[in-house]
């Protein structure tokens, strides 16, 4: 072989090799690009999880993981589990609410604003210890109800504070106790009144909450437009509004058996008639309404539900988990 052919041949080689390694590259470089859009994997090891799925999915705080679950429709599927530690959660519309408490002292608490993605939008410390969470059905309003001394509703040794949060115009209400109350058709003045359990009206103005005063609680009709507050109706505790807008359901006292003092109950708007649901164990949550229908709550470590209209009887929903939630 002459010359200009080895050298000929070597240049062929050299032009190969290139090629190859280029291309290994590019396939190197594109696998990381992939790897890098992916979204993480959830706490089950499956697809990230995330505020959209198929309707009807169940949200709740898985209580083995700590973290924000999600149980479809069809009961077959397993749940899928990820997100950040969360104490209490609520979720509807394109937002999602984490309260969560870390350990050290004084204790350190956090409520903390999620999007679609449950990937954090807003981190607001807090104090005390989480107690209640809510989320209006446009994903807007927010509110959240912590513990300042003492952790049950079943003594009367504890002070709650309830805070508002507009995410439209970033307004934070840290504490409504100031709010100006209507109580027996009079403005009501009171050093030991405790607001808790906001649930808000689709219009993201009018909201429910249960202010205590005098060893009584109330149901409130509140006006975020004007700031002011009038109490409808006594011994109603952890008000949750109904999708239509038409009824709460709440918590009722029937009772002084701190083991067993409430009863779910149902209240009518327009017309103010109550009635108890078919629940007769005493439950210390703020329901959750699935459908105009149906109530779901958690009892004991697990979620049931119960028809809202009193009939049926309570059923199940998902083991190991509380604070459930529907996204409207």
């Amino acid at each position: 072989m002459t010359g200009l052919g080895r050298l000929t041949r070597t240049r062929l080689w050299g032009l190969v090799l290139a090629v190859v390694l280029l291309g290994g590259g590019a396939t190197a470089y594109t696998l990381k690009a992939a790897d890098r859009a992916a979204p993480p994997a959830d706490a089950t090891g499956g697809p990230a999880l995330t505020l959209e799925g198929p309707a009807g999915g169940l949200f709740f705080r898985d209580t083995a993981a700590g973290r924000i679950g999600r149980q479809d429709p069809d009961a077959r599927a397993p749940r899928a589990v990820g997100g950040p530690r969360c104490d209490r959660f609520h979720v509807s519309g394109p937002t999602a609410l984490c309260l969560q408490r870390r350990p050290g002292v004084p204790t350190r608490s956090y409520a903390i604003v999620l999007d679609r993605r449950l990937r954090e939008l807003r981190r607001i410390a807090l104090p005390g210890i989480p107690n209640r969470a809510r989320v209006s059905a446009s994903g807007r309003m927010l509110s959240w109800t912590m513990f300042a001394t003492g952790d049950s509703y079943a003594t009367s040794a504890f002070s709650t504070r309830t805070s508002i949060l507009d995410l439209r115009t970033g307004y934070l209400v840290k504490n409504m106790e100031q709010i100006p109350l209507t109580l027996h058709g009079r403005r009501y003045h009171a050093s030991d009144i405790n607001y808790w359990g906001v649930t808000f009206a689709r219009d993201d103005n009018r909201f429910y909450a249960t202010v205590a005063t005098k060893g009584r609680t109330y149901l409130v009709e509140g006006d975020m437009g004007r700031w002011s507050a009038r109490a409808l109706r006594e011994n109603v505790e952890c008000p949750s509004l109904s999708p239509d807008n038409t009824r709460i359901a709440f918590k009722k006292k029937i009772s002084d058996d701190p083991k067993a003092p409430w009863r779910l109950y149902v209240l009518d708007l327009r017309t103010l008639r109550e009635h108890a649901v078919a629940e007769e164990r005493s439950i210390d949550d703020q329901a959750a309404w699935t459908d105009d229908r149906t109530l779901a709550y958690a009892h004991e470590g697990a979620v049931w539900s119960v028809p809202a209209d009193g009939t049926g009887a309570p059923r199940l929903l998902v083991s190991d988990a509380t604070s459930p939630a529907l996204p409207r």
